[in-house]
């Protein structure tokens, strides 16, 4: 199996390369499988019937849910775990912590060494078109396989000119970052936090 990715030959209407042409990768084809064809896929690997596995599953996500909610870190099997976290403000004072620092919640997801040893074997297929549309080349990849571990990596020169690869998004990461994880002045420092109490990233 491989990762297909396309590299599209692009004009740049902002940044600092604005008004340049540059290859910029995107997925080449992701489709979105619904719940019941995984379900079905389950039943037939587990050799349970589908109404079983659709109770099992129903299930889980209902605990999941609600323990994650609780603010702990729940297993998803095989996968890795979940936590919910915020994105919040600094501030210098204790009379100026409020609940209008937090600027999002977010759902964190950190995926096992088992996933991360089956991501980073995993070949990446990049196809490149020229601004016209026209296939140009093939390349398979050689990087050396790094997974990014959302709990400790940051981006190099704070993501500047990266783009985000999946679900067919394009972000660009800029700004700095410190080593505290402060990003744009919100925190997103690593506390991991206790169960029962919510997460702050």
């Amino acid at each position: 199996m491989a990762l297909k990715v396309k590299a599209q030959e692009k004009l740049q209407k902002i940044g600092t390369y604005a008004g340049k042409y540059r290859y910029i990768m995107m997925p080449e084809l992701y489709t979105s499988l619904s719940q019941d064809k995984v379900i079905k896929e389950a039943a037939l690997r587990s050799g349970v019937s589908k109404g079983i596995m659709q109770a099992c599953w129903d299930a889980a996500g209902e605990v999941i849910k609600a323990w994650a909610t609780e603010g702990h870190s729940v297993a998803l099997p095989g996968l890795g775990t979940m936590r919910f976290g915020l994105r919040a403000k600094s501030v210098e004072k204790v009379e100026e912590v409020k609940a209008g620092l937090i600027s999002s919640r977010r759902i964190i997801f950190t995926p096992d060494i088992d996933l991360k040893e089956e991501l980073s074997k995993t070949a990446v297929q990049i196809t490149c078109f020229d601004r016209n549309g026209k296939e140009v080349k093939r390349v398979t990849s050689t990087d050396e396989g790094n997974v990014e571990d959302p709990e400790n990596d940051q981006p190099a020169n704070g993501g500047e000119n990266q783009n985000e690869i999946g679900g067919g998004s394009q972000q660009n990461q800029g700004g700095t970052q410190n080593q505290s994880g402060n990003t744009s002045g919100d925190n997103t420092g690593g506390n991991s936090g206790g169960s029962g109490g919510m997460v702050i990233d």
